[in-house]
């Protein structure tokens, strides 16, 4: 007699007929209240410290449930008298929750297995077409993340400079997977200040034939500004964080790297 062993989470597959794969719901930090934005005095005085409504940002953006793990993590990432060897240690496990969240956001279709003791089990399995797209340089922290997650998956390349006086965003070096766009891309890019690296990056995915709906970014920090600006530049696309607040630790690249 053949024993089928139903997967534990299978009550996931309970989506609407009419979408094109089904969606893994990540939980909101504070899907019923504001998130939390209080801003330290060592970091700024005078920046905004008003709640970020999550409503005003809109579905698009995903928090990662927020636990004390999570806020130890961020708040050795953004002490200053942290050693650089922590920074990086600390860095690397936030990445970690992030990139696994981000692949729970990807596609998946139903699967059969037998086990050694001869029972199927009924699971699922990621479908195929998946890849990274690192924004240089501080993306790049984020590549071996990914790939310690997906052995194989490909991963592309954006370089982007800002302006200093105009902030306004210039590509200076692009390489992508030849089919791309038939792809599903994980944008990697840890903090968004202004929004405006992103922007243009996803513009030149765009140039590629990348939708916008197949685009997941993956961050670690978020200003309202920068989450807000890039969601009305393409409301289609998903922004999946730890954490919006309007000080973001604009130091990570320098620190992780050690060029600071």
């Amino acid at each position: 007699m053949e024993v089928r062993m139903p997967c534990h989470n299978q009550q996931l597959n309970n989506v609407s007929s009419g979408q094109e794969h089904p969606m893994k719901q990540v939980r909101f930090a504070n899907s019923s209240s504001s998130v939390p934005a209080v801003v330290s005095n060592s970091e700024s005085s005078d920046a905004t410290t008003q709640p970020v409504s999550q409503d005003s940002l809109g579905p698009q953006l995903k928090l990662l449930p927020l636990n004390d793990q999570i806020r130890e993590l961020q708040t050795i990432i953004r002490d200053k008298t942290t050693s650089r060897g922590d920074f990086v240690f600390c860095a690397d496990r936030l990445i970690r929750l992030v990139v696994e969240e981000g692949l729970n956001q990807l596609p998946y279709s139903e699967c059969t297995v037998t086990t050694p003791t001869g029972y199927k089990y009924e699971g699922v399995k990621f479908e195929r077409g998946n890849c990274g797209v690192s924004i240089m340089r501080s993306g790049e922290a984020m590549e071996q993340g990914l790939r310690d997650c997906c052995r194989s998956i490909r991963i592309g390349k954006i370089l982007i400079q800002s302006d200093e006086e105009t902030q306004k965003a210039k590509v200076y070096y692009a390489k992508f997977p030849p089919d791309v766009y038939r792809r599903k891309v994980l944008l990697m890019y840890p903090i968004l200040s202004t929004g405006n690296t992103v922007i243009e990056a996803v513009r030149v995915l765009i140039e590629h034939g990348v939708q916008p709906k197949h685009i997941i970014l993956l961050s670690l920090f978020s200003t309202p500004h920068g989450a807000k600006s890039i969601i009305q530049e393409f409301p289609d696309i998903t922004i999946l964080t730890t954490e919006v607040h309007p000080v973001a630790p604009t130091h990570f690249g320098q620190r992780y790297f050690g060029t600071d």
